[in-house]
């Protein structure tokens, strides 16, 4: 599949140039089909009945995590689904059992989702150790041997930065953590979808993924990827229906994982929409998606970095599918109001639930920057549009 197919396939982009990619990808027709499929055939719940359509519903849910699964290259007792990257990420920070004086260390640049859930283990008398990237929002894996020491429980960062694009050298730190022990988590929320996620590779213990970004799947979708022996010491914070084998008036029996983590009615029609994401994006090919994403991220950054009064971020040697920019002397929310006012461009504005990072980075007090983020049905011609777009705005506004 080309990329005009693609863009065939999201109605959407006929009416506006949408660079927001890594807050929400556009869902495709066919995914938006087998979705559509489960609500007009076989629109019944999981496990709960003994009659044909229940058993298909199952049957198909059962296909969208083996589909999941062989796509990060992962058992599928080792997939567990949830609504975002963020259920993910939490189901592991309340499901460990930390011990006063255990100690986690996670870099200043993480998404809020990364970074609130550990930080709120300090009541439980966790040490937090935030590590500070370079000038780049590049975290140097030397950094965390130097603060890794006996009551290091957990190393976590995310692969790309949601906010800077900057990628993390999670192979190295992977090895980091093998070699001390250490349990080791990855928000892959800004990669998976836009190059080879291969789960073995990674060598962590946790990944935790969204469903709506890269691999163009429906909101409120994501999934959980955890070792089976890991999985089995995590404490199951949301009990209730679909959790458990049996239960007496004073005990349970949990059930096997990964359902005993997906209790109650689960997004159906999200999951197999997932699932048809997954096929979407394999018959693109991750290679063509990847290469075809690094060639627009290199326009984005040279052409916005051309544009007088322009200050774009990162290295640009070093980043993938996002480019953070500002323009001198305008908040970025008019500079994105602009952009969708006077060509329907689609970016983002703020400080992306990244304030820590906005703050080592030394645009917090600017209100953040605009990020302008891009996947395969994005084309050349959007990467032009939105840098003239841009330089008109800095002529007319800028200082």
């Amino acid at each position: 599949m080309e990329s005009a197919d693609v863009r065939s396939d999201i109605p959407i982009l006929e009416e506006v140039i949408y660079l927001d990619a890594a807050s929400t990808g556009p869902t495709p027709q066919p995914v938006v089909d087998a979705m559509c499929d489960y609500f007009y055939n076989y629109n019944t719940n999981t496990g709960r009945g003994a009659y044909s359509l229940a058993i298909k519903t199952t049957q198909k849910m059962q296909e969208a995590r083996q589909k999941v699964a062989g796509f990060v290259n992962a058992p599928p007792e080792e997939i567990i689904f949830t609504k975002n990257t963020t259920e993910a990420i939490n189901i592991v920070a309340h499901g460990l059992n930390w011990e006063k004086g255990d100690s986690i260390l996670v870099p200043n640049i993480e998404h809020h989702s990364n970074f609130l859930p550990w930080l709120r283990l300090k009541e439980k008398g966790v040490n937090v150790k935030v590590i500070k990237a370079d000038k780049n929002g590049i975290i140097n894996p030397e950094q965390l041997v130097e603060s890794i020491d006996d009551t290091t429980r957990l190393i976590t960062i995310t692969h790309v930065s949601n906010a800077f694009g900057s990628l993390q050298d999670i192979y190295e730190i992977g090895k980091i953590a093998e070699e001390n022990e250490s349990l080791y988590m990855i928000d892959a929320a800004q990669s998976v979808g836009h190059m080879e996620t291969n789960v073995k590779k990674m060598k962590a213990n946790f990944i935790a993924f969204p469903g709506h970004k890269g691999t163009l799947g429906p909101v409120g979708t994501g999934f959980l990827y955890c070792k089976y022996e890991d999985a089995e010491k995590l404490e199951v914070s949301d009990l209730g229906g679909g959790t458990v084998l049996d239960v007496d008036e004073n005990n349970y029996q949990l059930e096997s994982i990964p359902a005993r983590f997906e209790g109650g009615t689960s997004n159906i029609a999200g999951y197999i929409g997932l699932g048809a994401s997954v096929d979407y994006i394999q018959n693109i090919g991750l290679k063509k998606v990847e290469k075809h994403g690094l060639k627009l991220t290199k326009e984005l950054y040279q052409g916005l970095s051309n544009v007088e009064n322009v200050t774009c971020y990162g290295d640009p040697q070093n980043i993938y599918g996002i480019v953070s920019f500002n323009i001198n002397n305008i908040h970025p929310h008019d500079v994105a109001k602009i952009l969708d006012e006077v060509r329907k461009i689609c970016v983002r504005s703020g400080h992306h639930c990244a304030i820590p990072s906005m703050k080592h980075m030394g645009v917090h007090e600017l209100g953040g920057t605009v990020r302008a983020s891009i996947h395969y049905y994005n084309t050349s011609e959007d990467i032009q549009a939105l840098v003239e777009t841009v330089e008109d705005i800095a002529k007319t506004f800028g200082v």
